[in-house]
């Protein structure tokens, strides 16, 4: 069995070939069970363990994601460590341990990326990013990979880190700027991506402008929020998966609001890959992508990092 490191994992994904892999584990056939959640018997009381497994025909693979929530103040370390275990479905050998926070903040970014290469405008030029926390830090790479970026704006609500990755950015060759008024970067910006832990909503449907895609990574609780209501009401909402429905604070208060309905939503991340549905219509529609994140993607990921690692091994 084979350890790829936090290195090795990175090198593995780049983002042209991920979101490739992604696209194809959505066409392809695979399985994933729910999600299992167990509260862990720790001195953190709030700690827990998330595991998600999935598997196709070669491969089957599972996640473990600890959540340790009061690690910051109590031991200045980070709230959640993963590891990745990927294993031959063939003979149940187990081939490789990757490094699974790597594999989620890139295949998180991936997917969104995917998504808006159907959703977002082709001459879309423009991306916002709300957050600056892992995610956020992966998707200027992600969506260049699907579009001509040429302007970045970031707005998180500690300015000092919005401004940290603008300099990471631009260190990379990107022209990128934090900003301070997130109402008109919205008004401004041809793609919004939202990546935060936010619990209330930040994007609010009267800012956003025709032909904007809004990108929602957050918001993976019941509790959590980064748009208002009025955003799903009359624009073209896609989701990644069903699991959506039932996960998304953004998705379940539209609906306890009024605002939308399941079956107003148009399609998801499967029949776009598939084309069963075309995506964005024309160039004054808003689109919307709300997603929680699936562990096909995960799965997509870490083949892709067995088998191009596999052949210098």
């Amino acid at each position: 069995m084979h350890i790829f490191n936090t290195k090795d994992t990175i090198a593995s994904l780049p983002y042209k070939e991920l979101i490739i892999a992604i696209k194809n584990m959505f066409i392809e056939q695979y399985t994933i069970p729910l999600r299992h959640i167990h509260p862990l018997d720790s001195q953190d009381s709030d700690a827990s363990l998330l595991i998600m497994p999935a598997w196709q025909t070669d491969y089957l693979g599972v996640k473990h994601v600890l959540i340790y929530p009061n690690n910051a103040k109590r031991h200045q370390k980070q709230g959640l460590y993963s590891t990745y275990n990927l294993y031959d479905n063939d003979s149940g050998e187990p081939l490789a341990i990757m490094d699974g926070n790597v594999i989620t903040c890139r295949r998180t970014a991936a997917a969104s990326a995917l998504a808006a290469d159907y959703l977002a405008r082709p001459d879309a030029t423009k991306l916002l990013i709300v957050g600056a926390g892992n995610v956020a830090r992966e998707i200027a790479y992600a969506y260049a990979a699907v579009r001509n970026i040429k302007q970045v704006q970031i707005w998180n609500p500690t300015h000092a880190r919005a401004e940290a990755l603008a300099q990471i950015l631009v260190d990379d060759g990107f022209d990128a700027h934090a900003v301070t008024d997130l109402e008109e970067a919205v008004q401004n910006n041809d793609i919004v991506s939202c990546a935060t832990l936010s619990n209330k909503p930040l994007i609010l449907r009267r800012w956003v402008q025709p032909g904007t895609h809004i990108d929602l990574i957050g918001s993976f609780r019941p509790n959590m929020r980064e748009s208002d209501s009025d955003l799903f009401e009359d624009t073209s909402v896609f989701i990644d998966t069903s699991e959506a429905l039932i996960k998304s604070g953004d998705l379940l208060e539209a609906i306890n609001d009024g605002k939308l309905k399941k079956e107003n939503i148009i399609a998801d991340l499967a029949d776009l890959c598939n084309l069963r549905h075309v995506g964005r219509k024309n160039k004054e529609e808003i689109t919307i992508f709300k997603a929680v994140g699936s562990a096909g993607e995960d799965l997509a990921a870490a083949i892709l990092i067995y088998e191009s690692q596999a052949k210098s091994l």
